[in-house]
């Protein structure tokens, strides 16, 4: 069975690659499809946006497609920023605005009670 990596995102594909591994499966890359554009991921879940990337991917290729939606859930925050961790101060977000923002949210919350954790959520998309 031909699996599709539904991400670019080299240390996913790396980490995917050894977890499949030992089940003999080495999976596709989606850029053995040639161009295929950014797929938005406006899910209100991480295992929505993982259903959307592993659905779309499966459709544009013909193939199963395995994807993931990762999000830093964060208890003094509720669980934020969850599924918006990689947009978390906007749009045009970047890895250092996103962690200013979530410092400055923290002010005040004592170094004990800044528990978080990254909770990744997987889909598999087959084909009939």
């Amino acid at each position: 069975m031909d699996i599709v990596l539904a991400t670019q995102n080299k240390d996913k594909i790396e980490e995917i690659k050894d977890i499949l591994a030992p089940a003999g499966i080495t999976p596709r890359l989606l850029d053995e499809f040639g161009p295929i554009d950014e797929i938005v991921e406006d899910g209100e879940t991480l295992a929505d946006n993982a259903l959307i990337k592993a659905r779309t991917v499966r459709e544009l290729t013909g193939l199963c497609a395995l994807a993931d939606d990762t999000g830093l859930e964060v208890d003094a925050l509720g669980g934020a920023p969850g599924v918006y961790s990689s947009r978390y101060d906007g749009e045009n977000a970047t890895y250092e605005s996103n962690c200013r923002k979530l410092l400055r949210e923290l002010d005040g919350v004592p170094t004990g009670k800044r528990t978080a954790r990254f909770r990744c959520v997987m889909a598999l998309a087959v084909t009939g």
